[in-house]
């Protein structure tokens, strides 16, 4: 049987979920790593969250096997591993741990024996809060020829940890990520598209993971990740939604370690447009000469609308004589025209404009002649 992962089955996965419910509610032995949260950040802080989990394998016995997670968090976690429940505890040099900068965790058994079969926990705790995954080795035993060959993968792994307790080569030179450019504060518009830049150095490249409210973001149809040729990177959120508001953190990490910042963004709710609408409109009247006429309709939008008036398609100015215009909050809109005149009748339009669009209605006035009916008065008579 090749080494290699494998699924584990339904019990033992219920196995490790008990075992990381437990030990992420007990106390534990002090870690081995030599990260201190005495002094706590001034920034957003993070509870650990895995990036890489630990995975499940099987491996023949007398070879070496790696167990390798990465875990992130501000402040940095502390890192504490177990077997079957039990702490593994630095005095064990059966097992090797390698901390990366990064996050990168890893538990190394450079001979494994039947003993190493079972449940291995990494538990990643800081001040916001404790995680924990889990794997599962298996050991299987056979011929001693088989056991030889993974000897090559051995001396690697082995050089690796040597590279690691030594200090690394003199030609390899690491530098923790450093923000040469964070954005502040923001505050964009709902449905428009929101950029968030930010330029960070380190040797070497940097890897940037996002986080809304302490929560990974991920690439989606709302969500870009780019790197632009002058080492820019952005988040692009378009359209922005009101959901996207909130404490906005982007964590770089490499082989020496990480730094992050963080920002609010406030989402401005989007104004509601509405294009103008007729709820009622003008009505063609005839009316006689002299007498007071007004033409008046209602109309709605949002924002609320601006009115022009035409008669006979020329614009009506709000100077004219005998003219007045009216609109009022409700939408309420009229002409009043006072006296009338032969040459007021005609074709009226009303135009309601706003950002969303416009609208217009017409009517007919007609001027009627004023009759006058002349009585004749009855005649006095002569007196006799």
């Amino acid at each position: 049987m090749l080494n290699g992962e494998y699924k584990v089955s339904n019990f033992e996965q219920r196995l490790m979920s008990e075992i990381e419910f437990r030990l992420e509610r007990t106390p534990v032995e002090e870690s081995d790593d030599e990260v201190q949260h005495d002094e706590i950040p001034t920034g957003k802080c993070i509870a650990p969250m895995f990036d890489k989990k630990l995975k499940n394998f099987r491996a023949m016995e007398g070879v070496p096997m790696t167990f390798s997670c990465k875990v992130v968090g501000i402040p940095v976690p502390k890192v504490y591993w177990f077997k079957d429940g039990k702490q593994i505890l630095r005095k064990n040099d059966h097992y090797k741990k390698i901390r990366e900068g990064d996050g990168t965790c890893v538990l190394h058994i450079e001979v494994t024996n039947n003993d190493d079969d079972g449940n291995y926990t990494v538990l990643a705790a800081n001040p916001q809060g404790r995680i924990s995954c889990s794997g599962h080795l298996i050991i299987q035993t056979g011929p001693l020829r088989n056991r030889m060959t993974p000897m090559i993968h051995s001396q690697r792994v082995r050089a690796r940890i040597q590279e690691v307790e030594e200090g690394e080569t003199t030609q390899e030179r690491f530098f923790q990520p450093h923000f040469l450019q964070a954005p502040g504060d923001m505050v964009a518009h709902e449905g428009r598209v929101c950029r968030l830049d930010c330029k960070v150095s380190g040797l070497p490249n940097p890897e940037l993971m996002w986080l809304i409210n302490g929560r990974p973001i991920y690439p989606d149809f709302y969500h870009r990740m780019l790197v632009r040729e002058n080492g820019i990177h952005s988040l692009v959120i378009d359209p922005l939604k009101q959901d996207d508001a909130g404490t906005y953190t982007c964590i770089a990490s490499n082989k020496a370690g990480q730094s992050s910042f963080s920002l609010e963004l406030r989402v401005v709710e989007k104004e509601m447009k509405q294009v103008p609408q007729f709820v009622e409109k003008l009505q063609n009247t005839g009316i006689a000469e002299g007498t007071p006429v007004r033409l008046e309709c209602r109309v709605l939008g949002m924002p609320p609308p601006v009115i022009y008036w035409k008669k006979d398609n020329d614009t009506i100015p709000h100077t004219k004589a005998r003219v007045s215009l009216h609109q009022d909050a409700t939408g309420y809109v009229f002409l009043l025209i006072q006296p009338t005149r032969k040459e007021d009748a005609g074709w009226y339009t009303v135009s309601a404009k706003n950002e969303a669009g416009i609208v217009s209605c017409t009517a007919r006035l007609d001027i009627y002649a004023q009759w006058h009916q002349h009585v004749l008065l009855p005649m006095k008579k002569a007196p006799r």
